[in-house]
Order: structure tokens, then C-alpha cells, then sequence
């Protein structure tokens, strides 16, 4: 037992030194997207949280996540890490953000640049060596991953001293002097990167999806990258891995140890020592085993043995002493002792034998007790071996089903993409499109950012130049607006929302994204401002019919002022009834009289 501590010792102590041996990794994860001086970029803060989660998700014992570092932090960050690399065996370093490359060299642009001259840039940025300093300490691996691939706003407004002075688009191509280095570009040289529709880049997508897998060699690791970036952006931006390594595979995330075997239960310890006390079946290691395990299912056992070994001791006591009685008995008797002396013996002798019959079926009864136990010691063992074999085949039944799965995806996606290779024409592979194809990419991002109303038809007219033009003057930037370009497009993909205010009609206010119509209170009506005011009281409106009866109302009335007015009075006569004349009066007449008569005995006397 004390052996077979020590061996356990030994062990233990060998696995100790090998957790401590175990290979060490950091990485340094930068990401900036507030620039000052130019418009701001959407993913790269984004891209950079998802990748530090994934570098901490893999296990590495140092993650630093810095976002939006102005050249100060940004040399600090870059120190700091450089002294945890020397006493690293991986370093890593992540960048999101602006890149330029000028004549040749690789620089990152911090976000308090400005890079107003060509010259400016070796004052302002820091070059790829730079970068390569700092984890240049890293014993095995040392691994640059560039997300700076961005079309650089900075390229288009700055002034070159030097004519001739080159300043590439995207970055420019590069091989490391040091062995055992890798530099990954979001896209190709010479070539720029897509921030994608979505939260993330798709590099940084892939890259966390891919880089994590458990022992994948990187070179295929950055492979896979490489197709799914492809596939995302249409075979528009193809990622791109500088420098070698050796022939030895090379994964981020060492692969897990495979199991040798059926694991074993959580008691395996304590079983192979019950097995070894079993096998010596002496008290004083059984007792030993009860003191080093007081409690639980063996140890329940090992009491059953233990009490069947003390049975086994209480017969063969009583075995001796009826042996010893059977003796007296036996002398006494040759000796021709006196008959009293001989029935003493002869009962001592009696009980001697009963006892030893008592002990022996004690020990029986123990026997039986203690291979009862031992027969339920093995089903126990025999059902935990055989739901671990269970769980194994079910975990294995699940693990394959999974890897086949994600061979079918990987099998469907491998022949989508071929078969829209194969349908592309030559001039549809390229990255190139027509002019009207161009702007109807810029109305619909117009449109999505809320500066323009129209559809987008692909006709550059006068409404998406005014849109492009509302753009600038929200978001700050110069754009061309008689142009639809391909600097307009990014610029406006950068933008994750709306950039113009919501413009509505008269009587309508904005509500979020929509326009609602505006409700005023009774005796209240929308102004010129698009303000509820008090409306003024209502003044009929004559229409031309109404305007005519009241001229022709008025012609009929209309007197001169000299003309004496009607009296009002109705003379009657067998013709019929007329008004009184004016200056004229009724009079009641005889017949016959010299005034003008009529009927009924009335005269109409005038003045």
C-alpha cells in the first residue's frame, strides 16, 4: 500500500510538471473604427471584441482587447505586449482598422491621424515592422492577422511631396525574415476588403469560426478562411497568408488527447485498491482500507470482509478449545480418572464442540454475506461499465452525425460556389461593374440610409444627385454627386443607419422611420410651418351662379335716386290686380266721374 502511495506520488508529480510545461500564448487585439479626421468606420471596434472572445474562448493565457488607440496608445499597447511575447511560445496580433501602403511599406493608421502630406505618414502611423517587433520574442509561432485592407479615405485627400511617390490601394505584399511567422491580409495586395452588411466583417466571421478548431493545421486553417470570405463577397475579395512554416502541423488551439479506451468511473481509484486488498484478505488491510476510506459503496464491502475474517478467527478459537476438551476428555479417560473428573471433561468437552459448531456456521453465515456483496460489487461495476459503453456509443453516434452534417454543408456550399463560377461569365467574375449596375448599388444604399425617396432604377438623374449631395452635407463627407462611384458605395456602406433626417409632406411629421399625419384639435388647422393654428372663422365663398343671381337681382331693383318709391298699395280691376303707381293713391269714385275708373268703385288719383 505505502508502495503503491509513493508510485502515486511519482505520478501525480510527473503531471504537475507537464500542466507547468504547457506551451504559452497572448495575444494583442486592436481595433479602430472613431477616426477624427476621416468618416468613421462601422465594424472594426466590433470585429475586434468578436476576435478577443475568441482568442479568450481557445484558452490563451493573455488576451488584450484595445479599441480606438490614438498613436500614443497605440505605441504603448504595442511595447507592453512586446514584453509578454518574450516570455511567450505564441504571440498574436490582431489589427481592424485603416491601413495605407506607401512606396512599398505597410503602414497602420492610428485615429487621431491626419496624413495630410505623403511625409506625415512616417510621423503618424506605424509601420508592419514595427508590429513584427513586438512579437519577434515568440518562441514557436508568431501570427499577424491584418483587417486593414479597407479603401483608404486618407489615400484620396493627401498631398504627395514627391510626385512620383507611390500610394497603393489596399496594402502591399510582404515576407517576413523570421522563421516561423505568418502575416494574414483580409484581401489580397493591391486589392481592398468588405466591412459586409452585417455586425462583422466577413474576415473576422471566418476567422472565428475557423482559427479555434482543435489541432487544424493554420495554413488550412486560413484556407478555409480564404473560401468562406469568397463565398461571402460574391469572389470579390480573396484573404491572403505571407511567410511559411515548417513541415509540422501548426494549430492555434492544440488538438485534444484522445482516449485511449473505455474512460474510467470516478472510483476507479478506490476499486483497484479494494481488488488489491482483496486479493491479500488480511485484517490489517482491510483495516487500512477502512481508514482510508470511511465511507461510500467499497467500503461497505470491505466491512463484509472484514467481518468474515473475524468469524473465520471466532471458529477457529472454538475448533481449538473442542480439540483441547476432546483431549482432557481423551486423558482422564486412560488414566482411569474418578467418574466425576471424567463427566466434567466430558461436558467440557460437549460445549467445546457446540461452540465450535456455533462459530462454524457464524462463519458461514459471513461467508455467504460476504460474497453476496462481492456478487453485487460486480453487477454494480458491470452496469457502470456497460452505461459508460452507452454514453460513449451515444456521444460517438452524436459526434458523427454532427461531422457529417458539416461535410454536407461544407460539400452543398463547395458545389453552390462551383456552380456559380461555372454560370458566371468572364466579364461577371470580375469585381467591375456597369455604370448603371454602379448607381443602382448607390441609390439602393441612398435609400437605406434615408436620403433618397425614389426607387433605384439605375438612372444617375437629378433626384439621386441631390440625394448624394444631402448625404455629404449629413455625414460630412465630398463626394462627387454627379458621379456614382464605387468611394460613394463604401462610403455610404459605412454607415449603419439613417444619415438624412426623414423628410415628410405638408401635414405630416416623422415618427421613427415613417411620416404620420398631423392631427390639430377642433377649430385648429395645419399652418405654412406644419404647426397646428387657430383657424380663422369661415366667409362664404360665392361661386359665378351665385354671382350672377344677385347682379341680375340688382339690375332688376336698381332705381334712380330721383324716382319717387312705390307706395305699396294693390289696385284691383276686372283685368286683374297691379301695385299703385308712384305719387298715385287709392280713391273710392262713383261711375261716371272724370277720373280714371275701375272696377269696384276704386280710382287710382294721381298728383
Amino acid at each position: 500500500m505505502r508502495l503503491r502511495l509513493f508510485v502515486l506520488l511519482i505520478v501525480a508529480s510527473w503531471f504537475g510538471t507537464g500542466a507547468a510545461l504547457a506551451e504559452k500564448r497572448v495575444a494583442l487585439v486592436m481595433g479602430n473604427s472613431a477616426y477624427k479626421n476621416v468618416a468613421k468606420l462601422a465594424n472594426p471596434a466590433n470585429d475586434a471584441a468578436l476576435v478577443g472572445g475568441m482568442f479568450r474562448k481557445a484558452g490563451f493565457d493573455t488576451v488584450d482587447v484595445k479599441l480606438d488607440l490614438n498613436v500614443v496608445e497605440m505605441r504603448k499597447a504595442l511595447r507592453e505586449f512586446g514584453g509578454k511575447a518574450r516570455e511567450a511560445d505564441v504571440a498574436v496580433i490582431y489589427y481592424a482598422g485603416h491601413g495605407i501602403e506607401l512606396d512599398g511599406t505597410n503602414y497602420l493608421i492610428p485615429t487621431d491621424a491626419a496624413l495630410e502630406t505623403d511625409t506625415d505618414v512616417l510621423d503618424e502611423a506605424f509601420p508592419l515592422d514595427r508590429v513584427l517587433f513586438a512579437i519577434e520574442p515568440a518562441k514557436q509561432l508568431r501570427l499577424v492577422i491584418l483587417d486593414a485592407c479597407r479603401d483608404n479615405p486618407f489615400a484620396k485627400t493627401m498631398k504627395r511631396t514627391i510626385a512620383s511617390r507611390a500610394i497603393g490601394r489596399g496594402l502591399a505584399k510582404v515576407e517576413p525574415a523570421s522563421p516561423n511567422t505568418m502575416i494574414a491580409f483580409a484581401a489580397k495586395a493591391g486589392s481592398t476588403a468588405s466591412d459586409g452588411d452585417a455586425r462583422n466583417s466577413p474576415f473576422a466571421t471566418a476567422l472565428v469560426e475557423r482559427l479555434p478548431m482543435p489541432g487544424l493545421d493554420l495554413r488550412k486553417a486560413f484556407g478555409f478562411v480564404r473560401d468562406d470570405v469568397l463565398k461571402t463577397t460574391g469572389y470579390k475579395q480573396e484573404p491572403y497568408v505571407y511567410g511559411s512554416l515548417g513541415g509540422d502541423d501548426v494549430s492555434l488551439v492544440p488538438a485534444k488527447p484522445a482516449a485511449a479506451g473505455p474512460q474510467a468511473n470516478p472510483d476507479s481509484e478506490i476499486r483497484r485498491d479494494y481488488e488489491l486488498a482483496l486479493q491479500l484478505g488480511t485484517r490489517d488491510v482491510w483495516t487500512a482500507f477502512l481508514n482510508r476510506y470511511p465511507s461510500g459503496f467499497y467500503t461497505d464491502l470491505a466491512k463484509a470482509q472484514l467481518n468474515r475474517i473475524a468469524a473465520e478467527d471466532a471458529r477457529a478459537v472454538a475448533a481449538e478449545k473442542a480439540r483441547q476438551a476432546e483431549d482432557e476428555k481423551s486423558r482422564l479417560a486412560s488414566e482411569r480418572a474418578k467418574k466425576a473428573e471424567q463427566e466434567k471433561a466430558a461436558a467440557a468437552a460437549k460445549a467445546a464442540e457446540d461452540a465450535k459448531a456455533a462459530a462454524e456456521k457464524a462463519k458461514q453465515i459471513e461467508e455467504a454475506k460476504a460474497a453476496a456483496a462481492e456478487q453485487r460489487r460486480k453487477d454494480v461495476e458491470a452496469a457502470m461499465a456497460k452505461a459508460l459503453a452507452d454514453k460513449q456509443a451515444a456521444e460517438k453516434a452524436l459526434a458523427d452525425k454532427a461531422a457529417n452534417e458539416l461535410a454536407a454543408k461544407r460539400a452543398n456550399d463547395e458545389a453552390q460556389g462551383e456552380q456559380r463560377v461555372a454560370t458566371v461569365t468572364p466579364a461577371q467574375s470580375s469585381p467591375s461593374l456597369s455604370p448603371q449596375e454602379t448607381a443602382k448599388l448607390v441609390q439602393s444604399e441612398l435609400r437605406r440610409v434615408g436620403c433618397l425617396a425614389a426607387s433605384a432604377d439605375g438612372e444617375w438623374n437629378g433626384s439621386s444627385q441631390r440625394s448624394l449631395t444631402l448625404f455629404n452635407q449629413y455625414a460630412g463627407t465630398k463626394l462627387d454627386p454627379k458621379l456614382a462611384s464605387f468611394e460613394a458605395l463604401d462610403a455610404i456602406k459605412a454607415r449603419p443607419g439613417r444619415v438624412c433626417p426623414l423628410l415628410c409632406d405638408h401635414g405630416f411629421k416623422a415618427d421613427g422611420d415613417a411620416c404620420v399625419k398631423i392631427a390639430c384639435r377642433a377649430g385648429y388647422r395645419v399652418n405654412d410651418g406644419n404647426e397646428c393654428q387657430k383657424a380663422p372663422d369661415k366667409k362664404p365663398v360665392p361661386n359665378r351662379e351665385d354671382a350672377k343671381k344677385k347682379e341680375l337681382e340688382r339690375k332688376q331693383t336698381e332705381v334712380a335716386p330721383t324716382k319717387p318709391q312705390a307706395s305699396g298699395q294693390i289696385i284691383c280691376s276686372t283685368s286683374g290686380c297691379r301695385p299703385v303707381r308712384p305719387g298715385c293713391r287709392i280713391s273710392i269714385q262713383k261711375y261716371g266721374s272724370a277720373v280714371s275708373m275701375v272696377g269696384g268703385g276704386q280710382a287710382e288719383v294721381c298728383d
